[in-house]
Parts: structure tokens; C-alpha cells; sequence
């Protein structure tokens, strides 16, 4: 089974330390160049800054980070480690710093770094990739609460509700738990709710949202 998690969307977050203005950027990116060119992007936009750390994961591809300028392992490898720790690939990290002239220190730079890139990744949301199934469930008004509560306590998302006479949820289950969630449903609603397979598909879904 393929599973991993990706940024749901691009995300940014500012901090202040001692002065210092951080800015953390993070995008989904699918290639070294796309992430190369989210770098120039942000040194672009803030072009004004002394200091423009960054740091990617490529799935089952490059590793990469830089201090830029800032003391040696106190940006770069501080940013990466916060991926790393979320367990996010295809991720690409900057934190651009405006110098506030006050010396932070190393300690202090690795943690406004780190800081910087949680706060843009919490920003962004993180996604899980895997594959599901589809599921189509017809149910009745009175039974909708119910069934989306027992979809989410099996893993599950709900896709989209058709309303009608009745409501008609398409849903997505881990494909390993789909069967059991069949079973399960049916057996809650005393046979009311029938789910019908739709197909199977690779596809990331929110799995910690974003941050507001």
C-alpha cells in the first residue's frame, strides 16, 4: 500500500524575534526544478532581505537545504528537520529573514528557523496520498450525521452529498478497511444503508487541516 503525506496547499506564516522579521513560505512541489524555482520566487519577492533559507524533500528524489548566509546549521538543516519530523515529501521551505540588528545567537537563530517553517507547514495543512475506494451510499436525511461519523471513524472522507428525495454520499475508505466498512454500516443501519463500490483511485486527501 502507498501512502505518504504532501502540504494540502501553499502556506506562509510570519514571526518576529529580537526585530528579526521571519517570513516561511512552503509549497507542493513534484521536481528539484519546480523547487528551485519556488527558491527564486521567494528571493524575488523579497528581494530587500539579507537571508533566504530554504530547504525540499522530492519523493524517492533529492534531499536538499541551505544556510544562505546565515552560520552553518543553524537554518537550513533546523527547516529540513521540521519536514522531516512531519513525516512531508514533495515540500518545498523558505524562510526569509530581515535583519532586526540584534545577533540572535545560534540557538536562537535554529529556533526562529524552525519556528518559521512549522508555522508556514501549519499553514499549508498536510495531506495524505493513498489509494481508497469509492463508495456510493444512499441514505435518508435522518441517517446522514450518522453514516459521515462512522465514514470518518473508519478513515474515511466524504467526497461530495447529492441531495434528493433522499441523500446520496460518495465517500472515499482506505482500501483496506472498505469491506469492513460495508459490513459495518449495514449492519448498524439494520440493512438501510446498501454502500455500492464505485472504483478505486490514488489521491491525496486533508488529513491535518490548515491552519486558520
Amino acid at each position: 500500500m502507498t501512502e505518504y503525506y504532501i502540504p494540502t496547499q501553499a502556506g506562509q506564516a510570519e514571526l518576529v524575534e529580537k526585530r528579526s522579521r521571519f517570513i516561511g513560505q512552503v509549497w507542493r512541489v513534484d521536481s528539484e526544478e519546480e523547487a528551485r524555482a519556488r527558491i527564486e520566487e521567494a528571493r524575488k519577492q523579497y528581494h530587500d532581505a539579507r537571508h533566504h533559507c530554504w530547504c525540499y524533500i522530492i519523493k524517492d528524489g533529492a534531499v536538499r537545504y541551505s544556510d544562505e548566509g546565515e552560520p552553518q546549521g543553524n537554518a537550513g538543516q533546523p527547516m529540513l528537520n521540521v519536514l522531516q519530523r512531519e513525516g512531508v515529501v514533495n515540500v518545498c521551505c523558505v524562510v526569509t529573514r530581515y535583519f532586526g540588528g540584534i545577533l540572535l545567537g545560534a540557538g536562537g537563530l535554529a529556533r526562529a528557523y524552525t519556528q518559521g517553517a512549522k508555522d508556514a507547514l501549519d499553514a499549508a495543512g498536510v495531506s495524505v496520498v493513498r489509494r481508497w475506494v469509492e463508495l456510493l451510499l444512499p441514505c435518508s436525511y435522518g441517517q446522514f450525521e450518522r453514516v459521515k461519523l462512522e465514514t470518518q471513524a473508519y478513515g474515511g472522507t466524504v467526497l461530495e452529498a447529492d441531495y434528493g428525495a433522499d441523500i446520496a454520499l460518495t465517500v472515499l475508505l482506505p482500501e483496506e478497511r472498505a469491506e469492513e466498512f460495508l459490513a459495518h454500516i449495514l449492519d448498524e443501519t439494520a440493512g438501510a444503508v446498501e454502500g455500492m463500490v464505485c472504483g478505486q483511485r490514488l489521491q491525496d486527501v486533508p488529513w491535518r487541516p490548515a491552519a486558520t
